[in-house]
């Protein structure tokens, strides 16, 4: 359930050629756009007034964004551009038929999985907009953190973390499918080495202290 105050909503739809007309898309890319999306509206504005915040943020307004999709496996470029190309903060409800998933951009897209929209949870939280932004941030990119010991981590810490642990088990899954296929026993052993030290780092950084993530 998505939790924003009654003061906040909007109900606004916005017609789609007023997105793709003016955002940088290539012919690909806009062809998907159109393609891909039904519609989209905007359900909810979060600024300091509707919800009686104080003025020490950066962020002026955090728009929640409800895109109902056509099909789900969808061009997550698409959003991106969306993103990238609006001044304002947005969360985005990806929806298609009783699946939907939350995403935003903050570097880079984040998405959870897809769930039914029953189980969808978003509360903002914080006592300005820059910690409820940071609070979006930790309950959909960080949705399934596998780190522990990160309550002394900031928000980029924890990101730059889970980076490393996803780029490890890449790495894993890559070396494991090597392993299996070499057929010289010195190669072997060497691939089996290194898959040791690489599930050894993944180890030190899901369970490791704190400090790990600034190694």
């Amino acid at each position: 359930m998505i939790e924003f105050p009654s003061a906040t909503s909007v109900g606004r739809r916005l017609p789609k050629e007023a997105f793709y007309k003016h955002l940088p898309l290539t012919k690909p890319l806009k062809d998907k756009f159109v393609s891909d999306v039904e519609r989209i509206v905007v359900e909810n504005s979060l600024t300091k007034d509707n919800l009686n915040l104080n003025d020490d943020a950066e962020i002026n307004e955090i728009l929640l964004l409800s895109i109902t999709l056509k099909k789900q496996e969808f061009d997550g470029k698409v959003v991106e551009a969306i993103a990238r190309q609006n001044p304002h903060k947005l969360v985005f409800l990806l929806i298609y038929e009783n699946s939907c998933q939350l995403a935003l951009y903050h570097s880079k897209l984040y998405r959870t999985p897809w769930m039914n929209s029953e189980a969808i949870i978003l509360k903002p939280q914080g006592f300005s907009l820059d910690e409820i932004w940071n609070s979006f941030i930790e309950q959909i990119a960080l949705y399934a953190e596998q780190a522990e010991n990160t309550a002394t981590l900031t928000v980029e810490e924890r990101l730059a973390l889970q980076e490393q642990i996803q780029k490890l088990e890449k790495l894993i899954q890559k070396t494991e499918a090597a392993a299996w296929k070499e057929q010289q026993p010195k190669k072997r052993f060497a691939l089996y080495t290194q898959l040791r030290e690489y599930k050894t780092q993944l180890e030190e950084l899901k369970h490791g202290q704190a400090k790990d993530a600034h190694a």
